[in-house]
């Protein structure tokens, strides 16, 4: 069997740093090692109109940051196919035959649909399109007959689901499409980083994010600002490490030689927390720390990013031949699956 990955993001704003060690630093890894047959990134432009059907502009808009931030972290249009979910009409058609395999009490019983309903304040007056995006989620990943799709802890409902439309699909019309797994970060930290004020969602309307595309002025700003401790006051109190933002984000971003290069009285992240939690060490000094390393790592972001940014059509076309060799894919699939459910009428 071959391995092919899909994954993919909204585009309801720019992409945050929870987006980039959650998955984009992970799809760039797999890319570069090559341990796969295919690999496809797409834009899910059509699934974010479902809950911002009255300001499209707003889809539009983020349509080409999505793209910027993509390129931006390292993914390569040679190697990867990076698409607009919109623009592959088979997506659509390959939906409406899954609702057949999933019941509203199905769909009323994933987690993931009842937090982002809770979240958004729908109620009673869900868009059928929201309720039924674990369906379209499904006709994205088999269409490609992706067996691999990375994503993070809040997705793996969705994952699921898929794989029992994909059972019963295969119980009913034969073996025709795969069964896909999900891929996980290796850390619970990467996989849902906090927002920069301890909330477990990072989310633009919170207003706690740090973006890929945030100046250092930005950057140090939303770091000094960060949750830390509220009990550890004076320098000299015992602070706590667990659930302080500062350490949560140090966990995922110290590497080996960040002591060495910002702060080389200290030999490792252990010896820092150790010293915090007995006291004598203060706020400023560990976000300062945090700050020197988010720079180092999100700069050459920033600077590519705002190269590319300098040349849109470019990206466009990038977007417009991602799109048509993601078409000819679904479109096979399409094709198969119509002829297993015994539809295919006119074909000689």
């Amino acid at each position: 069997m071959k391995n092919i990955i899909l994954t993919g993001d909204r585009p309801t704003g720019p992409l945050h740093i929870g987006h980039y060690v959650g998955s984009l630093k992970n799809r760039v890894k797999m890319q570069n090692e090559g341990n796969y047959d295919e690999m496809y990134v797409f834009i899910a432009d059509a699934q974010a109109l479902t809950d911002n059907f009255d300001n499209p502009k707003k889809i539009q808009d983020n349509l080409i940051e999505v793209a910027l931030d993509y390129l931006a972290v390292g993914l390569d249009p040679s190697k990867v196919t990076i698409f607009v979910q919109s623009a592959v009409s088979e997506l659509t058609e390959l939906t409406f035959y899954f609702m057949n395999l999933v019941t509203v009490a199905r769909l009323h019983r994933n987690p993931t649909v009842k937090s982002e309903i809770e979240m958004r304040g729908f109620e009673e007056s869900i868009p059928a399109g929201f309720f039924t995006y674990p369906v379209s989620q499904t006709a994205d990943i088999t269409a490609f007959k992706a067996n691999l799709v990375p994503v993070g802890d809040d997705q793996l409902p969705m994952i699921e689901q898929a794989r029992e439309i994909v059972r019963k699909f295969n119980s009913i019309y034969g073996d025709t499409l795969v069964e896909p797994e999900a891929i996980l970060p290796k850390t619970e930290n990467e996989r849902r980083l906090v927002g920069t004020d301890g909330n477990s969602k990072m989310s633009k309307s919170l207003g706690n994010c740090i973006y890929l595309k945030d100046s250092e002025e930005e950057i140090k700003k939303k770091v000094f600002s960060m949750y830390t401790d509220p009990d550890h006051i004076k320098i000299e109190d015992p602070g706590k490490v667990e659930g302080n933002v500062v350490f949560t984000y140090l966990d995922v971003f110290c590497k080996e030689d960040s002591f060495k290069k910002y702060l080389p009285e200290y030999k490792n992240l252990d010896e820092l927390k150790a010293h915090y939690m007995r006291g004598g060490l203060g706020d400023m000094k560990i976000k300062r720390f945090l700050n020197d390393i988010l720079q180092e790592e999100l700069k050459p972001i920033r600077e590519r990013r705002e190269e590319l940014a300098k040349n849109p059509d470019k990206i466009y076309k990038i977007l417009e031949e991602g799109t048509i060799k993601a078409r000819k894919a679904a479109s096979k699939t399409l094709q198969e699956m119509k002829k297993a459910i015994g539809i295919n009428y006119f074909d000689k």
